[in-house]
């Protein structure tokens, strides 16, 4: 009876190891979820301040074409001569456009 006891006492033993092994590995586990769940966390509020950062950059790009866009109505609302100013500097810009791209395209061949 006492090789009986003996024998439990070994497999009580081995299950006993067995199972602190795999408690420290779940607790790795929990530590590395742990650590990837913070690290997920920095990222989601770095992401949100990117985005509120663009948001108020899209907010002043509005603002400025807005006032830009209401500039150039009355422009074009106005007599002929404002008329006549605006036709040269659209077509300025346009050979300036046309101007770089050529330049652009020279450079890179």
């Amino acid at each position: 009876m006492a090789d009986w006891h003996r024998g439990a006492g070994s497999v009580d033993d081995m299950l006993d190891v067995e199972n602190k092994r795999l408690a420290e590995n779940l607790a790795t586990k929990v530590s590395r979820l742990k650590s990837l769940a913070f690290e997920i966390d920095r990222e989601a509020d770095d992401q949100n301040d990117y985005l509120d950062n663009m948001d108020s950059n899209f907010l002043s790009a509005t603002g400025l074409l807005s006032g830009s866009v209401k500039r150039f109505s009355t422009m074009v609302r106005s007599g002929r001569d404002n008329r006549r100013i605006l036709c040269y500097v659209s077509v300025g810009v346009v050979l300036v456009f046309f101007l770089l791209y050529y330049m652009v395209s020279r450079i890179q061949s």
